[in-house]
């Protein structure tokens, strides 16, 4: 312990712990985690006070870490549109599960993923993904991202190749495809189809067994 001895330390008294500083990643991190709900509830109307409360740091910390409100909102985009936490979770899918339970669980991290990206992007005034100019507000591993997703569900169909159709990367394609139209509140009018009732629907179709090839009436 260090005790104080006419206003300096000497060992033997105990000072309060101090937290260790936050790195200038840690800081960033954080600031964007606490802002992307602000986004979606407020758009590009958000101040940087309201962030700064959400964030517990003065207003002044958050023009330490980005140069201004756009470059904040730019860096939230990018978060939002990086694969990785996805990818992540596709891993995470037992490999020894059934093909139905395996494109179940690859649905709904799909639609959350989506509904992410799209509730995002309304708020911000964006209709719909940003093109031409405006591309430059986009987080630029977006493309590549859209590549991966589709490697890593095409690698959980992979084990079920010869009872399919069609390969497991046009198989793959039909699920994103399948699974944003049939998810996107715009698209839908605001009733989107269940990750079930899609996966229901991409591996049996809509006709009855009866009306399907080798199919028998009841």
């Amino acid at each position: 312990m260090n005790v104080l001895v006419n206003g300096v330390r000497e060992p033997g008294a105990a000072g309060p712990a101090r937290a260790a500083p936050m790195s200038r990643e840690q800081r960033r991190a954080g600031i964007i985690e606490a802002t992307l709900p602000l986004l979606r509830e407020h758009g590009q109307a958000v101040t940087t006070r309201q962030i700064a409360e959400a964030s517990g740091i003065g207003e002044g910390t958050i023009f330490r870490v980005f140069r201004d409100k756009a470059e904040l909102i730019d860096a939230c985009l990018s978060a939002t549109f990086d694969p990785a936490p996805t990818l992540a979770e596709f891993d995470a899918i037992d490999r020894g599960l059934p093909l139905e339970q395996r494109l179940l669980a690859a649905v709904q991290i799909l639609q959350d993923r989506l509904l992410s990206v799209v509730e995002l992007l309304i708020a911000l005034g964006f209709p719909g993904p940003p093109d031409g100019k405006d591309q430059r507000r986009m987080d630029p591993r977006a493309r590549l991202g859209h590549s991966q997703l589709l490697d890593a569900i095409a690698a959980l169909i992979e084990p079920d190749r010869d009872r399919l159709r069609l390969s497991p990367v046009e198989t793959a394609r039909i699920v994103r495809l399948l699974t944003f139209a049939a998810s996107h509140p715009k698209i839908t009018d605001s009733e989107p189809m269940t990750a079930h009732a899609i996966v229901s629907v991409l591996l049996h179709g809509v006709l009855g067994s009866a009306d399907q090839p080798g199919g028998q009436s009841c």
